[in-house]
């Protein structure tokens, strides 16, 4: 819930204010919450420790996606994107691989190395951060250089994306392609793993730790090889490698005896999807965000991502509690399916604000239809 209400308000501090600023100041309290933990001698403590903790990690998230694009380049995009995703993996499996090396968990006092350390990687990221951020100036092709914008009203954004065909459907896919995977990757997937399929815990953590080298290995690859595809396109293919993935967890109960083998094979193949949906989404919805509302506008989608993951344990848990598996198998397989034809939508929406924009910059005369959002939407988006 915290995530939800908070990343609408960090996109929106990101537009009013600097980004970098936004950004330090919302890690250093993510530190200073997870650093209190070691504090906490009560359930209430740790978890008023927890929201601190919680509080600022949600508000640095817009302000970072900001400044990236910011500083780079729109042709640029996708590949720094796919680098700060393929740095957030690699640093995930780096600090889970530490962390069960450190932690204690027969000791009360077991876990203060854990958060210790965590605290300490938000310091020097926002010591990173900070001094990137003064030597740092917009980029003049980057197309964000909202000096002087008006940010709107907390609830523009909203309104904008309901105005706006390309960003309606551009929630659409946020909100399908997070439910199709994101939403059950630690609990869903997991509890059907081990209820319907009988895997035991180590396949699993072997499916979670495939899924992040296949990201590692594939991540500048995937992008140099679709650098001159439309974004649409691509999504469309991230919504296919979705069905895949949910086919062949759906034959994985059909076949006790290679089930943990497929289940392992499921997570790699939606790793494929992860190095296409990582790098094109937070772009592409930044390039039709209208001027000086980029952050309001992450920060919505962000938050409508988290709403709908969070359901993700509650519908797997009543579904797979009830013993309805094929339920939990086709509600997702028909949710990664919209995905798809939310991505073509989005395809034509876009082809037809093009059509229109080449044709009211031939014959020099506005379009007649209501004002709609700037949308400056591109391949390298």
């Amino acid at each position: 819930m915290v995530a939800v209400l908070l990343k609408k308000k960090a996109g929106r501090l990101s537009d009013r204010f600097n980004p970098v600023v936004v950004a330090v100041v919302a890690q250093l309290v993510a530190a200073v919450g997870v650093g209190a933990l070691v504090l906490a001698d009560s359930p209430t403590t740790f978890l008023l420790g927890m929201f601190v903790f919680g509080l600022g990690l949600t508000a640095a998230m817009p302000a970072k996606q900001v400044l990236v694009l910011r500083w780079v380049a729109g042709r640029d995009r996708r590949k720094v994107f796919a680098y700060k995703f393929t740095g957030e993996a690699i640093g995930m499996a780096i600090g889970a691989y530490v962390a069960g090396y450190l932690v204690d968990l027969s000791r009360a006092d077991g876990l203060d190395v854990g958060f210790l350390t965590a605290a300490l990687g938000f310091v020097v990221s926002s010591a990173i951060i900070g001094s990137a951020g003064a030597r740092a100036t917009t980029h003049p092709e980057s197309g964000l250089d909202t000096a002087g914008a008006n940010p709107g009203r907390p609830m523009d954004a909203l309104r904008t994306i309901f105005a706006s065909p390309a960003l309606r459907w551009t929630a659409v896919i946020t909100v399908t392609l997070a439910l199709g995977f994101y939403a059950q990757f630690e609990a869903g997937l997991p509890a059907y793993a081990i209820t319907v399929l009988d895997v035991d815990s180590k396949a699993i953590g072997t499916a979670a730790a495939v899924n992040s080298i296949i990201i590692v290995l594939l991540q500048v690859v995937v992008v140099r090889a679709t650098a001159r595809r439309s974004a649409p396109t691509l999504l469309m293919a991230v919504g296919s490698v979705w069905v895949l993935a949910w086919l062949i967890l759906s034959a994985a109960q059909f076949r006790p005896e290679i089930a943990a083998a497929l289940f392992v094979t499921t997570f790699g193949v939606f790793a494929v999807g992860e190095t296409m949906y990582s790098p094109v989404l937070n772009p592409l919805t930044a390039s039709l965000a209208p001027k000086g509302m980029v952050g309001q506008t992450l920060g919505t989608f962000a938050a409508l991502q988290t709403t709908f993951s969070a359901l993700g344990p509650l519908v797997a848990g009543a579904l797979l509690g009830a013993g309805l598996a094929n339920g939990f198998l086709g509600l997702h397989l028909g949710v990664s399916l919209l995905a798809v034809y939310a991505a073509w939508r989005l395809r034509k929406a876009l082809a037809v604000k093009q059509s229109r924009a080449q044709v009211s910059s031939s014959t020099g005369v506005s379009s007649s239809l209501p004002a709609k959002p700037t949308e400056r939407e591109s391949v390298a988006a």
